[in-house]
């Protein structure tokens, strides 16, 4: 791999030199503080272009003649365009790539921005990770909202975190505003929505004690998880899952695992397996970097 910048934009702009799938100078983050969530949320789309060019030209230092520069970014991303992006609206209709490609040539740095969304580089990133490559990769993140990563990249929309998983008319907690989807379920401000009097680590706790309510409730969460997951096997096969984000802490393996049981009885489609793994910046960074170089640029 040539070197090239990898970005992720969520809560915080993370970024860094990829250098062999590897990141040889560390990151660089934006806010510094760990305490300051809003800071993006807050922030005109315009603002938000200007830091992630000062972050890439921070980054390059001198070394200008970059192969490209590779950004992940939360919501429907296509051809430089981020269409929807739910958790940073400011950014609808943003043509992101182009606009950072502009910035950083006033700079002195002429190179290729790709955009791609965060759920697929993280994608790419634990197929780097693993050495994997060559392999299919799918990855839930469970957070905020609920993202699908795939690995490689291919030409979809692929929304997983929209998947219908119920058909109940009650079921309308999705951020987009959507009825029935996962995210509306399993996504942590769903969650928050849904159970005004408590937390969503406080639910899953009750659960542990018996709590009528929130046991119904666990059941219903990993249900969810389960049939969006045996949908993708479905239609795209068996295959390795990865789980990841900070609600994975609310998993119940042999739950989940029972569940899908349930749901995929077709001998060939049966070679699935399950891994949670850390949802680290590192390899949320080389895999921004590792779709960049992935697309051609």
């Amino acid at each position: 791999m040539a070197n090239i910048v990898g970005v992720t934009l969520s809560e915080r702009v993370v970024a860094g030199l990829v250098v062999d799938h590897a990141l040889p100078d560390g990151l660089r983050s934006f806010p510094e503080a760990h305490d300051d969530e809003y800071a993006l949320v807050e922030m005109p789309a315009e603002t938000i272009v200007e830091t992630l060019c000062s972050q890439v030209v921070a980054i390059a230092g001198k070394e200008t003649a970059l192969a490209a520069v590779g950004v992940g970014v939360p919501g429907f991303v296509r051809q430089g365009v981020v269409e929807e992006a739910p958790n940073l609206p400011q950014l609808k209709g943003t043509r992101l790539a182009e606009m950072l490609s502009a910035r950083l040539r006033e700079q002195g740095i002429e190179t290729p921005v790709s955009l791609v969304n965060d759920a697929d580089g993280f994608a790419a990133g634990i197929a780097a990770s693993i050495g994997k490559l060559d392999s299919v990769i799918r990855v839930w993140t469970l957070g905020i909202g609920i993202g699908y990563g795939r690995y490689p990249l291919t030409e979809g929309v692929w929304e997983g975190g929209h998947t219908v998983v119920t058909l109940d008319d009650k079921e309308n907690y999705c951020g987009c505003g959507g009825r029935g989807h996962l995210e509306g379920i399993m996504g942590h401000r769903a969650m928050r929505l849904r159970f005004l009097d408590m937390e969503p680590e406080e639910v899953f706790e009750a659960a542990k004690a018996g709590d009528p309510r929130c046991l119904e409730f666990k059941k219903l969460w990993h249900k969810a998880l389960a049939a969006a997951t045996a949908t993708s096997i479905h239609l795209r096969g068996p295959g390795k899952f990865f789980l990841a984000g900070f609600n994975v802490r609310f998993l119940d393996m042999p739950l989940l695992k029972d569940y899908l049981q349930q749901m995929v009885k077709m001998s060939p489609l049966q070679s699935y397996s399950i891994e949670v793994v850390k949802d680290a910046a590192e390899t949320r960074v080389i895999g921004a970097a590792v779709s960049a170089e992935q697309v051609g640029c």
